[in-house]
């Protein structure tokens, strides 16, 4: 076999290894991005000690706390928001919430969130003019102008994300467990809370 042979042979045989290794690298994302989409240990949900109405409620104390603009909910339990960024002047970011909460009847609620990522680039889009003459149209150049164009979205799989957005929930159903409970108390009772929280202190004898 010449050189020359010999070199095309090797080149041959790279070519095939190169791309039986880039279809491998395509099938084991495509196995990675599968085996994310449905997963065990999902951040998505948390149950909460509490009733639907309770839990809810701190969901949506939550949301508005951080400043979450809500859309007005067209199912009961589903509540969604939306925040924006503006790192730099030419790019916004936004993230859009969902969540959902139910009643489990057993004393306890459970709540699933979804958090989603939007970039948007400021970017050059041109612009043109259609101008018809009879039957015949010309289409011409007429400038360009600045748009919001999407460049990413994807939905936010950071543990800790959720796991600051169930905390802060927990915090506001505490809240709400402790005014329930202190408006059950007697009558008496509640006015005796008033009376010791109004108490003035005494100061040690020196």
């Amino acid at each position: 076999m010449t050189s020359s042979a010999k070199r095309r042979s090797l080149s041959g045989v790279a070519l095939v290894v190169a791309a039986a290794v880039a279809a491998g690298g395509c099938a084991s994302r495509k196995v990675d991005i599968a085996q994310q989409s449905i997963s065990a240990q999902a951040p998505f949900s948390r149950t909460f000690r509490g009733s639907g109405d309770t839990v809810c409620w701190g969901v949506k104390r939550a949301l508005l706390s951080q400043g979450y603009m809500l859309d007005r909910p067209n199912e009961t339990g589903v509540l969604t928001g939306t925040r924006d960024f503006q790192p730099d002047p030419k790019l916004n970011v936004s993230y859009h919430l969902q969540t959902t909460c139910a009643d489990n009847k057993d004393g306890s609620s459970i709540v699933f969130v979804t958090a989603e990522r939007e970039d948007s680039r400021l970017q050059k889009m041109k612009q043109t003019t259609s101008l018809g003459v009879g039957p015949a149209t010309l289409t011409m150049p007429s400038g360009s102008a600045k748009v919001l164009g999407v460049v990413r979205r994807e939905t936010v799989k950071d543990p800790g994300f959720y796991d600051r957005f169930f905390s802060l929930v927990q915090s506001y159903v505490a809240q709400e467990e402790q005014r329930v409970a202190h408006e059950r108390r007697p009558p008496d009772e509640r006015h005796a809370q008033v009376h010791s929280d109004d108490a003035p202190v005494r100061e040690p004898n020196q």
